[in-house]
């Protein structure tokens, strides 16, 4: 055997860990290439008049007229174009905050417990609607909302009040899409931050007991200030991420209902409804486009303004 071969297996038997850790990856690897930056070039779609050829996908995108900003024009030319950008946007700064201040409690609560039987049963059932598909938790809503035969409208009939047809009563509906939002999505973010809390050294809380500190002065001195750099980066891709709506949260759970229009429609559903109508491919890549572009530049503004006052708190 020679030199060169006996140095090369040598390399090989020391760093074959490092290969294993390298095959476990390859697979999520190639999934992002081929579903995440592979795709990234169907972008030319948003400044096309795209038409199908049957010459397949490639050759639709090459014969397809080349029309510029037009596909743009729909959604700033729209008078629906300042509700839409309106409720999109409030409707995420609303989730983050909530979601914030109820994940982070959550995970405390969490990590107090001292069985662990209690804390596995506590993020099972918060995990739970994490998991559920927003048709199924748009029954249940409706199982609680439906105008005759709803449990929230007998309830009130039981105490003298009259019943209210929640899918024709606007007013109502921000608080509800909120509440559902946060409950779905407060079991997944609070997991984040329990794991994170059980990260902190011991030796904090135990100089803090001796000093005398009190549990709220524990979570106050202690545990939020550990947490602060990973708040800080979920706030980030947060931020990077508000001019996108959940689509089955806005589609799914008001049903449809015309009535709900100025306080359910937002950029996505929109969307979506004139894809519906039009067909045009060309607009709705253009949509996409635009919400990531605008993502792209929040995130890498608000990651700028996070390093310059904190940098160990920034995202990159």
């Amino acid at each position: 055997m020679s030199e060169k071969t006996t140095n090369l297996k040598k390399w090989f038997n020391k760093n074959k860990t490092q290969f294993v850790y390298l095959g476990m990856i390859l697979p999520g690897f190639i999934w992002m290439i081929l579903f995440f930056y592979i795709p990234v070039f169907g972008n030319v779609i948003a400044f096309k008049d795209f038409r199908f050829h049957p010459g397949g996908f490639l050759s639709s995108i090459i014969n397809s007229k080349w029309v510029g900003f037009d596909n743009f024009k729909f959604l700033f030319s729209t008078k629906d174009a300042y509700l839409i950008t309106r409720n999109t946007v409030l409707y995420n700064v609303a989730f983050i905050v909530l979601g914030l201040i109820t994940s982070v409690t959550v995970a405390i609560v969490m990590s107090m417990l001292r069985s662990k039987k209690k804390i596995k049963r506590f993020q099972t059932m918060m995990l739970f609607p994490h998991f559920l598909s927003w048709v199924i938790i748009s029954f249940f809503v409706y199982s609680f909302l439906s105008p005759d035969k709803g449990a929230v409208n007998m309830i009130l009939g039981m105490v003298g009040v009259d019943p209210i047809n929640w899918y024709n009563a606007p007013k109502f509906w921000p608080f509800i899409l909120l509440l559902i939002g946060t409950w779905k999505g407060i079991g997944y973010n609070s997991v984040v931050y329990f794991a994170s809390i059980m990260g902190i050294d011991p030796t904090y809380y135990e100089a803090a007991i001796i000093d005398g500190a009190s549990k709220w002065q524990q979570i106050k001195y202690v545990t939020l200030p550990q947490l602060a750099p990973l708040i800080s980066i979920l706030m980030i891709l947060a931020v990077g991420n508000i001019f996108r709506a959940d689509f089955g949260l806005f589609y799914q759970v008001p049903r449809g209902s015309g009535s709900l229009y100025n306080v359910t429609m937002v950029l996505d559903t929109y969307v979506y409804q004139g894809l519906k109508i039009s067909g045009d491919l060309g607009m709705s890549a253009a949509a996409g486009l635009y919400q990531s572009t605008i993502g792209c530049i929040l995130l890498i503004s608000t990651n700028a303004i996070v390093r310059k006052l904190d940098p160990d708190s920034s995202l990159f």
